[in-house]
């Protein structure tokens, strides 16, 4: 069975030292060049959808997380306060206090929404030992997180456009959604609100899922409102979520957030959680399955190794190099040891292009590109295959050569 941890430490991609403790993974170079260019392309999907990045930090005084019922509702998943003279402060469990307070900042008019917050940011669970393992479920938490402020008509067609960036992420990325879910409030005292305020987001969240096929759980909702969850299933045939969109009217009400209609009355927005590709952590606990470690070329951790046959190539191989990284290619050079043997080295790095400089090829200013699928192409100029290979990473596409 493939399994992400063993990938992770044979690829280099993470490390978990218990030195640095249990649910605190460690990203090592090439695990971060994947996620970094994964970060660089959901942060700039979302700003040509209209979000504003923000940045929070990851531990807020009790206060904070009292009034927006986190210590209340989420306590035993938190972890214990830190004296800091008069006050005590808290590791967040969630991003959502921190973005309410971005919203209030100022006052805000009707023009200004839907406000879009969103940010690539830390949060902290305390799970328990038994349950935590390699990425899929860690203490340190890096979500891919927004909050959008909206007016009531604005919801419903904010919940499609998320469900249009979800799905334009996941096929960029190669992610296989196992099913959606409605997830519903069940019994219990556990939930915050009225019931007109809940029979109202339900209502929007299923006209927004109006032609999409999802089951309804009572009892999974957020202790706020109720969410659309996006699961997969990991290699061992385990359900998680990995993305959602929640409807909130308790935080505007609890954090008295407002903004001025047109008539320049004071009303109170509603709040639209959402997360396009959840955690850095459990998406690439999937992706490394999914793809066996063989990631797109637009995110893979080096996309062009360059081999000299022997060491009168160097010069060659490192303008090629040159080219390459001024293009923005992540390269590297591997000149040690026999050819077949760095051949098969790149071969169990997945690396997906690996370009070969002999005598003839450095006379030549060309290269010989062997592709991760095992096709090699005849010697072509450098430039060229700089160019050919930076077609694809542009396109985030999964193919190694550019389609046509």
């Amino acid at each position: 069975m493939i399994d992400h941890r063993r990938l992770g430490r044979e690829l280099d991609l993470f490390v978990s030292d218990p030195l640095a403790g249990a649910g605190l993974p460690i990203w090592l170079p090439a695990g971060a060049a994947a996620r970094h260019a994964v970060e660089e392309y959901v942060r700039e999907l979302e700003r040509r959808a209209g979000y504003q990045h923000v940045y929070s930090p990851p531990l807020g005084r009790r206060e904070l997380f009292a009034l927006s019922g986190h210590l209340g509702h989420f306590a035993d998943e938190m972890f214990p306060p830190m004296r800091m003279g008069d006050d005590e402060l808290l590791l967040r469990p969630a991003l959502c206090p921190h973005h309410a307070l971005v919203y209030r900042a100022r006052g805000r008019s009707y023009r200004e929404l839907p406000l879009r917050v969103g940010e690539l940011g830390g949060m902290y669970r305390a799970e328990r030992s038994g349950v935590l393992g390699g990425l899929a479920r860690v203490r340190a938490i890096s979500l891919n997180d927004a909050h959008n402020f909206c007016t009531l008509e604005q919801v419903g067609d904010e919940v499609r456009e998320i469900l249009r960036l979800i799905r334009q992420a996941h096929a960029a990325l190669g992610v296989r959604p196992a099913g959606f879910r409605l997830s519903l409030r069940g019994p219990g005292a556990k939930y915050v609100g009225d019931d007109a305020s809940w029979a109202r987001a339900e209502e929007l969240l299923r006209a927004a899922l109006d032609g999409v096929d999802h089951v309804e759980v009572p009892g999974e909702a957020a202790f706020y409102g109720p969410k659309i969850d996006i699961q997969i299933v990991d290699a061992a045939g385990r359900e998680s979520t990995i993305s959602t969109v929640q409807i909130d009217f308790d935080k505007p009400e609890k954090f008295d957030l407002s903004y001025t209609d047109a008539a320049g009355a004071r009303r109170r927005p509603v709040l639209v959680h959402r997360s396009l590709v959840g955690s850095m952590e459990r998406l690439f606990a999937y992706l490394i399955e999914a793809h066996e470690g063989a990631f797109p070329p637009w995110y893979a951790p080096v996309q062009l190794l360059l081999l000299p046959v022997d060491a009168g190539q160097a010069d060659a191989v490192d303008r090629v190099a040159r080219r390459a990284v001024d293009a923005g290619l992540r390269v590297e050079v591997d000149a040690g040891g026999s050819l077949g043997a760095r051949v098969r080295d790149a071969a169990r790095r997945r690396v997906p292009y690996v370009g070969v400089v002999g005598a003839r090829e450095a006379a030549a200013d060309a290269v010989a590109l062997r592709l991760r699928d095992g096709r090699s192409l005849d010697p072509m100029p450098a430039a060229d295959a700089v160019r050919l290979i930076g077609a694809v990473v542009a396109a985030r596409s999964a193919q190694l050569l550019p389609a046509g």
